[in-house]
């Protein structure tokens, strides 16, 4: 048996390699285990019924001990992204999640401090959408010129920049516990300040499709309209 995971690729510029790098870090971490444990959790459960973003003692943990830094956790980043409507908002209202859970990383840049970077991942049949939130001091303002296919938003009011990241794909075979990669198709991503100001720091929401046909920018639009109102703490950054 063999599992396929998609992830954005570094691009070709330092800080947008960075950038591109807080995408990565779920799939290619702790990402990947979670999908394997949500995996046999869901194998219990009825075909028909969307997975749900766990909550288990170490999620409550993790989110407590963002609480208590200010922070939001992966796992309430996977709740506000898990809508019940979010496969119609892709264009697949017949599909619904297989997998959906929250982690709770950091990126350790070179010369500076480690940014926590939590992120909640819903995989569907043909779509994965990803959202994170990057609490580095970086405002979206010029990040357009940073990376691909970049073109500057406002969405819900909020500085945002809407650009491309290539995937590479991820193949693990479960049984002969050999991998491969491969490149993958294109991820759309927006890229949204967490405040009006644009104060720095970012919340990233990324959608890739299996296939590797290229995402809707409308339905990736359209999802950031309905989850970040939805996010803990948004309407109170303004």
């Amino acid at each position: 048996m063999a599992e396929i995971v998609a992830a954005p690729e570094k691009g070709p510029n330092a800080w947008a390699q960075a950038i591109a790098a807080l995408v990565v870090v779920g799939a290619l971490g702790g990402g990947l285990y979670v999908i394997q444990k949500n995996d046999a959790q869901n194998a219990a459960v009825a075909a028909d019924k969307p997975a749900v973003c766990r909550t288990d003692d170490d999620d409550k943990k993790a989110t407590e001990k963002a609480h208590a830094a200010h922070r939001i956790s992966g796992t309430e980043l996977c709740t506000a992204l898990n809508r019940a409507d979010l496969p119609a908002l892709l264009g697949t209202p017949q599909e619904h999640a297989q997998t959906a859970y929250g982690s709770d990383g950091s990126v350790k840049m070179a010369s500076g401090p480690e940014i926590p970077t939590p992120e909640g991942t819903v995989r569907l049949d043909t779509y994965t959408v990803q959202l994170s939130r990057s609490y580095d001091d970086l405002p979206i303002a010029g990040m357009e010129d940073l990376l691909n296919e970049a073109e500057a938003k406002t969405v819900v009011s909020h500085p945002a920049v809407l650009y491309s990241s290539q995937t590479i794909a991820f193949s693990f075979d479960l049984g002969g516990g050999k991998s491969d990669t491969a490149p993958g198709g294109t991820a759309r991503v927006l890229m949204v300040a967490p405040d009006t100001k644009d104060g720095g720091g970012s919340y990233e929401l990324a959608v890739w499709r299996q296939d590797n046909v290229r995402p809707d920018d409308a339905a990736l639009l359209s999802i950031a309209q309905k989850v970040l109102p939805a996010i803990p703490g948004w309407t109170a950054a303004g």
